[in-house]
């Protein structure tokens, strides 16, 4: 793909990313990206284009099921924009929120440069030790694409793999490198009532092989994760349908809660 290709697709998903619409096609803005290289590509074109900051990345598609979902290979890298991510207890608008789900996750915010040491992938020792803080969030994923579930991992990753608004904790104070995240048992409760359970696994097998996986990722790509950057893991439950009205609590157990009001 061109620049100029590049350009006409990050320009169309921005509108669509402003004006809250989710668009039936992209086609006038062909060539599409077709590989995941040329999907990171668009997105960066498209995030140069909002004018706006990064507070870091997400990680979609985390699981089988949720890959399956979307038809994707593997899991998605997305950048987060500073606009959308907000403190605990926000009221957040499910006005022209294609998904209306939420997702409660692991947020490590990272201390140091993570780069490559050698032609080897990073191990997770080597990635946890740029990690600085743990935070828990509630993301609530959209798509600008009206049929998200059939555009393919290249388009999706143009659009910032779903990225939407982020609610996201304070650093956890409970001394939380002790715990397996594997087996740290996630709840949502919606007005009091249990509405999801899960744990650390449903992230890649543990939340801290998720981050594992994007520092890798990022590399290969060019990139790589830097000081500063905040990294939701993926879904510790099966997403939990929203409606206008809810209160929502993320319940991580010692770690803390993180909740959300939709209106």
């Amino acid at each position: 793909m061109s620049s100029h290709s590049f350009q006409s697709l990050a320009d169309t998903l921005l509108a669509a990313w402003l004006n809250g619409q989710h668009l039936q096609s992209v086609a006038h803005a062909a060539p599409l990206p077709g590989s995941r290289a040329e999907g990171y590509a668009a997105q960066k074109t498209l995030f140069e284009a909002t004018g706006e900051k990064t507070i870091g990345w997400k990680i979609a598609a985390t699981s089988k099921a949720g890959q399956a979902h979307i038809g994707v290979s593997g899991p998605l890298a997305g950048r987060l924009l500073a606009s959308r991510c907000l403190p605990p207890g926000s009221s957040v608008s499910l006005i022209n929120n294609l998904m209306r789900v939420m997702e409660p996750e692991f947020a490590f915010r990272i201390g140091s440069d993570v780069l490559a040491t050698s032609a080897q992938p990073l191990g997770m020792a080597e990635v946890m030790a740029h990690v600085q803080d743990l935070h828990l969030a509630i993301e609530i994923p959209d798509s600008r694409y009206a049929h998200f579930e059939k555009a393919g991992e290249a388009l999706l990753l143009s659009d910032f793999a779903c990225a939407n608004k982020l609610v996201l904790g304070d650093a956890v104070t409970y001394p939380w490198r002790e715990l397996d995240l594997s087996q740290h048992a996630v709840q949502v409760h919606c007005h009091g009532q249990l509405k999801a359970e899960g744990s650390g696994a449903n992230v890649l097998g543990d939340p801290r092989l998720g981050l594992t996986w994007l520092a890798n990722e990022l590399i290969s790509h060019g990139m790589h994760l830097r000081q500063g950057d905040t990294v939701i893991t993926g879904t510790c439950v099966v997403p939990v349908l929203l409606n206008e009205g809810d209160d929502i609590v993320a319940d991580f157990g010692a770690l803390g809660t993180v909740g959300v009001h939709l209106v």
